[in-house]
C-alpha cells in the first residue's frame, strides 16, 4: 500500500505512520509510507493527486490546508481514501465535500486509526483481482499491476509488491483484458496491456513508465491510446 502523512507537527507525522505501519505488521501488508510537512509540498509533485492508496491529511496546515489539498486530489476524482486528521471538530462537514473516508481527533489517534484503516482495506477489497498462475492463484490489488505482456502462449504479469515481481499463466491477453479495462488498464499493443496509473507519458510512439521501462506503441494503435490516456488522467 501507497500512504502519505501530511502534517506541519513532526509529532503527529511521525505518530501517525508508527500507527499505520503498526496495523499493517499486524495485517501481514507491506507498505511505502511518504511524509509531507504541508499542503503545498504535497501538491508540488502532481503525481500524488492519484498515487496514494491512503493520505491522512491534517486541515489547519498553513499556505495551503488539508480541504483545498484534498479538493485538488478530487479534480481528478482520484480514488485515494481522504483521512482528514485534526486538532478541531469544526470541520467535520467540509471533510463530506472531498467524500473524507474518515475524520479524526488528534487525541484519539490510538483507537481511531485502527478502525479507519479497517474501512480503508474493506474499500480497497473492490480493487483485487484473483488469477490462477503457475505460480498458484493470487490474489493482486491492480494497483500494483504494471503492466501485462504477452509471450505466445501464455501472459506475464508484471507488478511491483516488496519487489518487482513477475507471475505467469496461460491465458489469452484478449480474455485478461476483458476482466482488468475495468480497472484502467489499456491495450496499447497486440501484446500489451497497460495500468494507466503506472504510464508517466506517452509520446512518439512510447509509453514510458513510472518504473523507468518504455513500451512501444504501434503508429496503427498510437492516436487512439493516446487519447484514451489523457481522458483517463483527466478523469481520475
Amino acid at each position: 500500500m501507497r500512504i502519505a502523512v501530511c502534517d506541519d507537527e513532526e509529532f503527529y507525522r511521525d505518530k501517525i505512520r508508527a500507527l499505520v505501519k503498526e496495523y499493517l505488521t499486524v495485517h501481514n501488508l507491506d507498505c511505502e509510507i511518504d511524509l509531507y510537512l504541508s499542503g503545498k509540498s504535497f501538491l508540488d509533485r502532481k503525481e500524488n493527486m492519484v498515487r496514494y492508496d491512503v493520505v491522512f491529511m491534517d486541515i489547519n496546515m498553513e499556505e495551503t490546508d488539508g480541504i483545498q489539498t484534498a479538493m485538488q486530489i478530487r479534480k481528478f476524482q482520484s480514488e485515494t481514501a481522504i483521512v482528514f486528521v485534526t486538532a478541531f471538530i469544526n470541520y467535520v462537514l467540509e471533510g463530506y465535500k472531498v467524500n473524507a473516508i474518515r475524520y479524526i481527533m488528534k487525541d484519539t489517534l490510538e483507537t481511531a486509526i485502527p478502525e479507519c484503516m479497517d474501512a480503508v482495506l474493506g474499500k480497497m477489497q473492490l480493487r483485487q483481482v484473483t488469477f490462477s498462475f503457475t505460480e498458484g492463484d493470487k490474489k493482486l490489488y491492480t494497483d500494483n499491476i504494471v503492466y501485462v505482456e504477452s509471450r505466445k502462449h501464455r501472459a506475464v504479469f508484471y507488478c511491483m509488491e516488496t519487489e518487482p515481481v513477475k507471475y505467469h499463466i496461460y491465458e489469452k491477453l484478449d480474455d485478461i483484458e476483458k476482466v482488468l479495462s475495468a480497472y484502467g488498464f489499456l491495450r496499447i499493443h497486440k501484446s500489451y496491456l497497460v495500468n494507466m496509473k503506472h504510464i508517466s507519458k506517452i509520446n512518439n510512439y512510447i509509453a514510458m513508465l513510472d518504473t523507468g521501462e518504455e513500451l512501444p506503441i504501434p503508429r496503427l494503435r498510437f492516436r487512439e491510446a493516446k487519447e484514451a490516456f489523457v481522458a483517463y488522467k483527466g478523469a481520475v
